[in-house]
């Protein structure tokens, strides 16, 4: 999917569209949202942990997590450009 495609939709659906810039190596420890969330990488990539698994991001790729799940956020010596909208 590309990048008007997925910022329409989250517009679509109600999401508040924000981008999110981390320019190298970040940890963001376990935490919630209290709001869903959808997001795709726009640039890097990132690596999400929750449910006992992870998986890395690239750009182009797509993801979702609902209100409350509980993750961990990690990115790489590149960084990561990440498209992304809450919903409450």
């Amino acid at each position: 999917m590309d990048r008007q495609t997925f910022e329409a939709e989250l517009a679509r659906d109600g999401y508040d569209i924000q981008t999110n810039t981390t320019p190298g190596v970040k940890v963001n420890p376990e935490h919630s949202h209290p709001f869903d969330v959808r997001a795709m990488v726009v640039q890097g990539a990132l690596t999400l942990s929750r449910d006992g698994t992870s998986r890395t991001y690239r750009a182009g790729e797509t993801f979702t997590m609902p209100k409350g799940c509980l993750h961990s956020e990690s990115y790489g010596p590149e960084g990561a450009v990440t498209l992304f909208g809450r919903k409450m």
